[in-house]
């Protein structure tokens, strides 16, 4: 982790969320949001290459990273991360900010665009296109699942040391290089007897009780106003074309950055995916 990024807590209605901060006094503010499972660290490699008058503000979701838990009885849905932005932008005191988001954290700050269209001044979406809840039969098997999965107890795997955690990554993730899946598992583990688990809640594994279908999430991005860039992974996940084009087309979206590498891309190729938000924040700040 940089020197140059201090930690900070901020409280979602009760819930501690751990951020982390470079440069307070800096601008453009850009804040940004992890994938699922992931923490806050997975951008630490493309903050080194971002300029050093920019204020970076990384959060943990809740649950994930250093960030609390839910209690025991709860359960995680995904309305529950705008509450999160909505606490660190709180916490930071940012009326407005650029918004960075891989997967998870794209859909999470387009679904924020949409609704608080004042704060999110342009929107970096890194391998996110939006939910994949299919079309609205989906959405009683979706319930059944939630409730099939309450009666499954959450599994936290412990690991001898770092070095396997990371290699677990690295199996569900291939493309990740063995540097990088090291450096996650190191800020993303916590030591518990017999070794080290992941920090994340295991009850994330959980299915949502709900879920966007197609036309409800092109009725969000619709809303979005500010401008979005989109950034993709050459061998990353891609909708399909019928679903993909609608969607850039409700976010008014231009051609795509395409960079060699996967899902992860941004942990791939650090040095061209900052470029990419350079280039288009800059302009827009």
């Amino acid at each position: 982790m940089p020197s140059s990024f201090e930690s900070l807590t901020a409280d979602a209605h009760g819930l501690a969320l751990h951020a982390r901060q470079r440069n307070p006094g800096g601008a453009p503010a850009v804040v940004f949001l992890h994938g699922w499972l992931d923490h806050s660290h997975s951008f630490d490699l493309v903050a080194e290459h971002l300029p050093d008058s920019w204020r970076l503000v990384l959060l943990d979701f809740r649950g994930m990273g250093r960030s609390a838990h839910q209690p025991g009885h709860a359960h995680y849905q995904f309305a529950e991360h705008l509450v999160d932005v909505e606490a660190v932008l709180r916490a930071t005191g940012l009326e407005s900010a650029h918004f960075v988001g891989h997967s998870l954290g794209g859909i999470v700050a387009t679904a924020y665009a949409a609704a608080r269209p004042r704060r999110v001044l342009s929107l970096s979406l890194i391998e996110s296109l939006g939910p994949t809840g299919g079309p609205p039969e989906n959405a009683l098997p979706r319930l059944r699942g939630f409730l099939d999965d309450l009666e499954r107890p959450p599994n936290r795997k412990r690991y001898p040391g770092v070095e396997a955690a990371a290699a677990r990554l690295r199996e569900y993730t291939p493309s990740l290089p063995e540097s990088v899946a090291l450096h996650l598992a190191r800020h993303g583990t916590t030591p518990v007897d017999g070794g080290l688990v992941f920090t994340f809640d295991p009850a994330h594994r959980r299915r949502f009780a709900f879920g966007y279908d197609d036309a409800q999430w092109l009725a969000v991005s619709s809303a979005v106003t500010c401008p979005v860039q989109l950034i993709l992974g050459r061998e990353g996940f891609l909708l399909e074309e019928e679903r993909a084009l609608p969607r850039m087309a409700a976010l008014r979206l231009g051609p795509p950055s395409i960079i060699p590498g996967g899902h992860h891309v941004h942990l791939e190729q650090p040095a061209a995916v900052a470029r990419a938000l350079v280039q288009f924040i800059s302009p827009a700040r």
